[in-house]
């Protein structure tokens, strides 16, 4: 049973979902739309007492809905609360033990690492909150997912939870999403997108594109650095660089099929070396060469030169030259697309993401 306010339309839920399904489990979910109404929930206005204020009142509501709607489910093998799972988890962790069913914490990151560390957003008294939302998340769950093992690390050594308690399950993405396609034709392109968060590393992306013979760079997304980027743009765009700030989900996919690389995460926070973010695994399922960051969490996945090009992070020259190298090389762009794909179709595609879960769950299942 999925359960909470989880983000229902976020690439991560759909993922496991649609891949338990395929392998057969049957899931039934029980959600509430409430952090769906903000996109940019990272903000300084989404973290004002005001905002907060209102959007716990919604939480509370959806809870009060999702307990009677709960309780009428029949018998389930297991309880989770969806990513991001930290809202959830107390509540979620009620009713899985009246169940007698174990919890799952799809948590991934913390939420004092993102927003105290990553984001700088939290001062030392809201970062010491989100530290004690995780750490009772973490508490209460039978089973945590991470999505790379240098997270379920860092989660196990930061939080003090036994690390056997914290499976590794990949985020993957949505083969319908991003489906596979032959290379574009005509003079190469490379695609950014995200959320503008600093685990980005946008200055490095802009050094890159800046870069003599580095192909045009396609922008979308907006976010924390929005206003910077506008500023770094108006000051010295680089040729051929072009920004939308926002482009609908549904048309990612059309985004990532016209290009000829795409690019990961190039930021330097110690975050940013734990993540394979979403991006790089829907370049991987569309067979687009990747261009990435060379980090722990990275490495458990792609191999330079092999499956992609890695580059040091916040290294805007290295990306640069990465980007030069594969605008001038149609065969290693073919060969990165080819093997990636390869990655995605081994590790990320939703029937392996979902047997990662189910192998770290059975033992549970089966002692409930």
């Amino acid at each position: 049973m999925w359960l909470g306010t989880y983000e229902r339309a976020y690439p991560r839920s759909r993922v496991l979902v649609a891949g338990l399904r395929e392998a057969g489990v049957e899931v039934v979910e029980h959600h509430r739309p409430v952090w769906e109404r903000s996109r940019h929930k990272a903000g300084a206005g989404f973290l004002r007492p005001v905002p907060l204020a209102v959007t716990g009142g919604r939480f509370a509501g959806a809870w009060a809905g999702l307990a009677v709607a709960a309780a009428r489910e029949g018998p389930v093998d297991a309880v989770v609360a969806g990513y991001p799972a930290q809202p959830d988890a107390v509540p979620a962790w009620v009713v899985a033990r009246a169940r007698r069913a174990p919890l799952v914490v799809d948590m991934m990151i913390s939420l004092w690492d993102t927003l105290a560390g990553d984001r700088a957003l939290a001062g030392r008294a809201a970062g010491a909150a989100l530290s004690g939302v995780d750490r009772v998340s973490l508490r209460v769950a039978d089973l945590v997912l991470a999505d790379t093992a240098a997270g379920a690390d860092w989660l196990s050594a930061r939080f003090g939870v036994p690390r056997e308690r914290i499976a590794v399950v990949p985020v993957g993405a949505e083969p319908g999403a991003f489906p596979p396609s032959p290379l574009p034709p005509g003079p190469p392109a490379a695609l950014f997108y995200g959320k503008l968060a600093p685990l980005h590393g946008l200055p490095a992306v802009l050094a890159a594109a800046r870069v003599p013979g580095a192909p045009p760079v396609r922008l979308i997304g907006d976010g924390q650095l929005g206003d910077w980027l506008a500023a770094e743009l108006a000051r010295e765009r680089p040729a051929g660089l072009t920004w939308d700030r926002w482009v609908p989900y549904e048309r990612l996919g059309d985004e990532v099929a016209a290009a000829s690389m795409c690019l990961g995460v190039f930021g330097t926070s110690d975050k940013a070396a734990r993540v394979v973010p979403n991006k790089v695994w829907q370049a991987l399922a569309a067979a687009r060469p990747v261009v990435t960051a060379d980090t722990p969490g990275v490495r458990e996945v792609l191999r330079d030169g092999e499956s992609a090009l890695l580059v040091p992070p916040g290294d805007g020259a290295a990306l640069g030259a990465a980007l030069v190298r594969l605008a001038g090389d149609p065969a290693l762009r073919a060969r990165l697309a080819a093997a990636g794909h390869d990655v995605y179709t081994r590790t990320g595609a939703p029937r392996a993401v979902a047997g990662a879960l189910l192998d770290a769950l059975t033992p549970l299942t089966l002692d409930a």
